[in-house]
């Protein structure tokens, strides 16, 4: 294959950056079309193990799979142009958005739109763990460890719910037990950095924040949120529940990686400054994974440890997200809200209606409110 221009890298997977609303589904159908349909730079065999070896790895795999195929057609260089022009326009959008939502005295009509939005946002929690069942069942049940696979989800559901910012023990001591049970050979190194506290400093705590939704979170974007909600409110108090709610609706209303959601704590900490430092953060180990490890993803797929590891840190990690749905359901203030989060529940689920347009319409909805006098949450 003719090496591929670096302004060509720029300018495809910026415009995946641009349009890419819809999460990771939607990133992957778009990587799919771009390098394997119409420009073949990849077989569909070698993008289908990419996108398997990239939901191993901890992190955003969307955002992986786009390093990894901007690397994949020009290199090191390209993987870094590439992953920076995936996640560059959204981070742009986001922040521009966090500026006008957590306002000190946003208009009104936005301080609707974001308590409408973010009622919905427990069920969007729902739908997306929900959506990750199936398959991690199936893969339970052909290795025989369905009980612990169930074992697994429950505690995944209590730690999200009660534990705050020690879910990701959970999800790692998961993991870890079902290494030990499968016998996979010698022990799995884990990267115990979740018992560590990084002390003193805003900027410091932001890092430490961003690193657990990087290099520590396993089982797709969505289960960040228990991981920040509480940091960012209980610990911190950097946002209040509602404009906590804001940012996961901004974070999967905007175009690219759904972890951008980081970037709105990290500038209710400490404005622009404080949300780039987090988004830098958080994506750092998914550069770090693909430029350092990419020429080595056959052998991770085969790695019965790392399988073995995810077949524990997996269930845990649904379990996490589908318990931030209690959390994020308890912290609506207004009648009229759980309205809108049941008529957004049977949108997503029964319905299969998409994620963007039910926030948009849940926005909408509390727009009307807003504007015609009715009551909002502090």
């Amino acid at each position: 294959m003719d090496p591929v221009g670096l302004l060509t890298v720029l300018k495809e997977w910026g415009r995946i950056g641009c349009v890419g609303f819809g999460g990771p589904p939607a990133h992957i159908a778009l990587l799919r079309q771009l390098c394997v349909e119409r420009r073949k730079w990849l077989d569909a065999t070698e993008f289908e193990d990419a996108v398997a070896a990239c939901n191993l790895l901890p992190g955003p795999a969307s955002t992986q799979l786009a390093i990894f195929c901007a690397w994949r057609v020009r290199g090191r260089i390209g993987a870094l142009v590439g992953g920076a022009a995936f996640i560059v326009p959204g981070l742009i959008l986001i922040l521009a958005l966090a500026v006008v939502f957590l306002a000190g005295t946003p208009p009104l009509w936005v301080k609707g739109a974001g308590a409408g939005a973010g009622a919905a946002v427990a069920a969007v929690a729902v739908q997306a763990g929900s959506s990750l069942i199936p398959a991690s069942w199936r893969r339970a049940s052909a290795a025989g460890n369905r009980w612990r696979w169930a074992a697994y989800l429950a505690a995944g559901i209590v730690a999200a719910a009660t534990l705050g910012p020690w879910l990701v023990l959970v999800l790692l001591a998961c993991g870890l037990v079902e290494t030990i049970a499968q016998r996979a050979g010698r022990a799995f190194a884990v990267p115990l950095l979740a018992g560590a506290s990084f002390g003193g400093g805003v900027l410091l705590s932001i890092s430490w924040l961003a690193l657990k939704v990087g290099a520590l979170s396993y089982g797709g974007g969505f289960v960040i949120i228990p991981l920040m909600r509480a940091d960012a409110v209980d610990h911190y108090h950097w946002m209040t529940d509602a404009q906590f709610l804001n940012a996961v609706a901004l974070g999967q209303i905007t175009p690219g990686p759904v972890v951008q959601t980081v970037a709105v704590v990290g500038y209710a900490a400490a404005g622009i400054g404080g949300g780039l430092l987090a988004s830098a953060v958080a994506f750092s180990p998914s550069f770090a994974f693909i430029l350092l490890g990419a020429h080595r993803f056959d052998r991770l797929r085969a790695d019965e440890r790392v399988r073995a590891f995810l077949d524990g840190a997996g269930p845990a990690a649904i379990g996490a997200i589908l318990g931030s749905a209690i959390l994020l359901a308890a912290a609506l203030r207004q009648p009229w809200q759980y309205a809108v989060l049941a008529a957004a529940a049977v949108l997503l689920l029964p319905l299969r209606r998409g994620v963007v347009p039910t926030l948009l319409a849940a926005g909408a909805v509390g727009v009307v409110i807003a504007l015609a006098g009715g009551p909002l949450p502090s």
